[in-house]
């Protein structure tokens, strides 16, 4: 395998060398973080001083290729302001879309009708959606009622690139990634505090055409504290994101088309830090790279 850094920010290909005579694999790596619109960012030094809110997302645009909305978590997603900001996104911008609480940590009972209206507020996408992410909470177990639920809203997402992300640790066995791989429904991979009961870390590639991955952080101490400045608190190590190139990312990149990873530690602007720091990796540096 071997690994070379596009010109494009945030975006690595991960090329594998052909296996018996066959053409060489290349797999195109997005990286970025959750979210981008943070004033801290701006105390923190990523973005230079006196950077507002409506020119953040040029200047992300430097150093990543794919940004994860979460507004689209708190609130529906809607047509207009999705239009406005892919209208003003740099041409390589990619994006993926959480899907909004209200069918996830706080079903409503007229889920049915808000799918088909986020549906509706994500259409502005167009090609440059790479994923609609649904996290569930850690209470989200497996049960006959929540796998029900799960079929009926992937039944409602089909032809949406859909990735699911599961934080309870009853998700994680085979007749859930065969039922996931049938559909061709990624299953999220996640980096998250070692905590009893919660959703182990894999190479599991349930679609061949993307993986994701999410980076939380490890902050046991914060992680169930209610405090999303504790919970998220967390830089990583080279050394930990060198045992996730080798253990986990090469792995799934060999088995898939593309691969997008997106850091959620955004405390302190640890995330763009050490999405910046990933690519570096991913490319074989040993530097730090701007775009």
């Amino acid at each position: 395998m071997r690994e070379r850094r596009e010109e494009c920010s945030g975006r690595v290909d991960l090329v594998f060398d052909p296996v018996s005579g066959g053409e060489v694999g290349v797999c195109p790596v997005y990286i970025g973080t959750c979210g981008y619109s943070y004033s801290e960012w701006v105390d923190c030094g990523f973005y230079p001083r006196g950077t507002r809110p409506g020119e953040m997302l040029a200047f992300y645009g430097r150093y990543f290729s794919v940004v994860e909305l979460n507004y689209t978590w708190y609130q529906m997603a809607r047509a207009e302001s999705l239009g406005r900001l892919v209208e003003k996104a740099p041409p390589h911008m990619f994006f993926t879309a959480k899907l909004t609480r209200t069918m996830t940590h706080d079903p409503v009972d007229n889920w049915r009708e808000q799918l088909q209206l986020y549906r509706q507020g994500i259409a502005p996408l167009g090609k440059r959606l790479l994923a609609v992410q649904v996290q569930f909470p850690p209470e989200f177990d497996r049960s006959i009622i929540h796998r029900n639920y799960l079929a009926a809203l992937l039944d409602g997402l089909d032809g949406l690139p859909v990735a699911v992300e599961f934080r309870h640790s009853s998700w994680a066995v085979d007749p859930v990634f065969s039922e996931l791989e049938r559909r061709r429904v990624t299953l999220v991979g996640v980096d998250e505090p070692s905590l009893p009961g919660l959703f182990p870390a894999l190479d599991v590639v349930t679609n061949p055409s993307f993986f994701y991955v999410r980076f939380h952080g490890r902050n046991k101490d914060g992680w169930y504290s209610g405090n999303m400045q504790k919970k998220f608190d967390y830089n990583y190590s080279d050394e930990e994101l060198l045992v996730w190139r080798d253990s986990f990312i090469l792995p799934m990149a060999a088995r898939a088309e593309r691969g997008i990873i997106v850091f959620n530690n955004h405390v302190g602007a640890q995330a763009p830090e050490n999405g910046i720091r990933l690519a570096d990796i991913l490319a074989g540096q040993s530097g730090r790279t701007k775009g």
